[in-house]
């Protein structure tokens, strides 16, 4: 398989996955720090669905443009 074919498989397959099942990723804020004490909250982020949107479609245009390009 060509390799443009491959990242195409690969982000659509990971934009399907944000798509059916979301995905989530935590990130830590400091929140307060004074002296050697230091408070920080940890957040829960969610990737908008959009994203896995735009995931499938790019990767179906790389599918598209890498088997598009037959030799002769």
């Amino acid at each position: 398989m060509k390799p443009l074919v491959l990242v195409g498989i690969l982000i659509a397959a990971i934009g399907g996955f944000i798509l059916v099942r979301g995905l989530t990723y935590t990130k830590n804020r400091s929140v307060l720090k004074v002296g050697g004490l230091e408070a920080s909250v940890e957040e829960r982020q969610t990737i908008p669905t959009w994203v896995g949107a735009v995931a499938v479609v790019g990767g179906l245009i790389l599918i598209g443009a890498g088997a598009g390009k037959r030799r002769s």
